[in-house]
């Protein structure tokens, strides 16, 4: 199972910080895992310009095939601005309309506000929806006081972090045998 952590920002902690934690509860309990981390501000992305996503090269073609390849997607990202950051919209943007096809895709929040809470509802889903992913419904939303010196301090969110690990592995794991049964109907 190929999963990938996005990163969604080039600017702040807090994003890279949660996505740390939940990259290393990926790597303790499903070691079989193979995780792939992309913080969006150790890449050169570039802006969409309408072209298929393999017709990039650089930091924009790895990007965007390491997501292309991935069975589960978590994309960590802020809210700026009561929005998502514009370097994730791009990374949406580069890919195909169908580029979460047969994907599980989760979401790790982090903003300064309670306010934002439904930003991801509004925002996000629609965007990770319209491209056919399998949403994990239960998203992570983490405010700026349940951290304190890039760690996070908040038991119950580091709860929340485990169990959507947790519901991740399990719908992944399941739509990868669902598939698998799938292609075995056939006889070629």
């Amino acid at each position: 199972m190929k999963i990938v952590g996005i990163a969604g920002s080039i600017v702040g902690s807090k994003t890279k910080t949660a996505m740390d934690y939940l990259s290393k509860e990926i790597a303790e309990k499903y070691p079989e895992a193979e995780l792939s981390l992309i913080d969006l501000a150790n890449y050169n992305v570039q802006f969409s310009d309408g072209r298929n996503y393999l017709d990039y090269e650089g930091d924009t073609a790895f990007v965007t095939k390491k997501i292309m390849d991935a069975d589960a997607i978590v994309i960590g990202t802020p809210i700026f601005q009561a929005s998502i950051p514009a370097t994730l919209k791009n990374i949406f943007d580069l890919l195909p309309v169908n580029a979460f096809r047969d994907k599980v895709v989760s979401i790790l929040v982090t903003a300064g506000s309670s306010k934002h809470y439904l930003v991801p509802e509004q925002q996000l889903k629609p965007i990770i929806g319209y491209m056919k992913a399998q949403i994990v419904q239960s998203y992570v939303f983490i405010e700026e006081k349940d951290f304190h010196r890039k760690e996070i301090i908040n038991d119950d969110v580091i709860f929340r972090i485990n169990r959507l690990v947790e519901d991740t592995i399990a719908l992944t794991e399941t739509y990868i045998s669902i598939h698998k049964a799938k292609e075995e109907e056939y006889d070629f």
